[in-house]
């Protein structure tokens, strides 16, 4: 019975977040007229596009869809390298003070981007990167890489010594050690870090709208944002501009779900 309970509550679990995307996968298939006719809720006799082709020319969607992918896999991977390099200096290499730089990456991840906006448009500005893509690209690959250094350190500190000792006897250096031993049996704990960084990066609204102003430049939260802010489309509009706004991200989500579930099955083993 109590199998049966949970089994019943998932799916109920599952059909209430769904419902939202149900809703306006329907919205964004409906024309205008449709849905002043018959509301949201209703089923579309008449399946149109129109809505989606019109919000993806007045955007120019693909444009800002690869600014996004650019910005998120570039902050992705650099992320993850930094954090690999932090973390093995100081939950293997146990430097001086470790205790306290891993407070200090801590603080930095509870600082709200709202403190942190005016220094870095100050700064973007005086170093010329003002709405430019590398500008986000070096913010958001710091902030990440503040979170996977904290993250990798504690797992780090009990890496088996074992193979850090045999890697020393035959001869490896720090680097080869870090390359051959550290990196490929942490593989899956670095996926995990991808997957999460990049859709991190990719739901980021706030200091994209600041850092970029330029219509070439913007990505896909920020060109939702600002167009939904002009009161420029109707619900159907609306409706198709939220649906291609997320499909990115869960196909994403998907294709590396057997990675997501490796790093983490892998963790709960160790």
């Amino acid at each position: 019975m109590k199998r049966h309970a949970v089994f019943w509550s998932l799916i109920v679990l599952a059909v209430v977040m769904l419902a939202p995307f149900v809703i306006v996968a329907m919205n964004a298939l409906k024309s205008p007229a449709e849905y002043a006719a018959d509301g949201p809720l209703a089923l579309p006799s008449d399946i149109t596009f129109q809505g989606i082709v019109d919000f993806w020319e007045r955007v120019d969607f693909g444009q800002k869809l690869l600014n996004s992918l650019v910005i998120s896999g570039s902050v992705a991977v650099l992320a993850v390298i930094i954090s690999v390099f932090n973390a093995y200096a100081l939950g293997i290499g146990r430097v001086r003070g470790r205790l306290w730089i891993l407070i200090a990456f801590l603080v930095a991840n509870t600082l709200p981007q709202e403190a942190l906006v005016y220094p870095l448009y100050y700064l973007a500005k005086e170093t010329g990167l003002y709405d430019t893509q590398l500008s986000v690209i070096i913010v958001f690959t710091i902030i990440q890489a503040a979170f996977g250094t904290y993250l990798l350190s504690s797992t780090f500190v009990g890496f088996p010594a074992e193979l850090l000792e045999a890697a020393r006897i035959d001869g490896a250096n720090k680097w080869q050690t870090l390359v051959r031993i550290v990196v490929p049996v942490s593989r899956p704990t670095l996926a995990v870090l991808f997957v999460f960084f990049f859709i991190w990066t990719w739901n980021e609204f706030f200091l994209p709208l600041v850092l970029l102003i330029s219509n070439d430049t913007q990505t896909v939260p920020v060109a939702l944002g600002v167009l939904q802010g002009q009161r420029l489309m109707d619900a159907t509009m609306t409706s198709a501009s939220a649906l291609l706004g997320v499909i990115p991200a869960i196909a994403f989500f998907l294709i590396f779900q057997r990675t997501l579930t490796r790093g983490i099955t892998a963790g709960a083993v160790k």
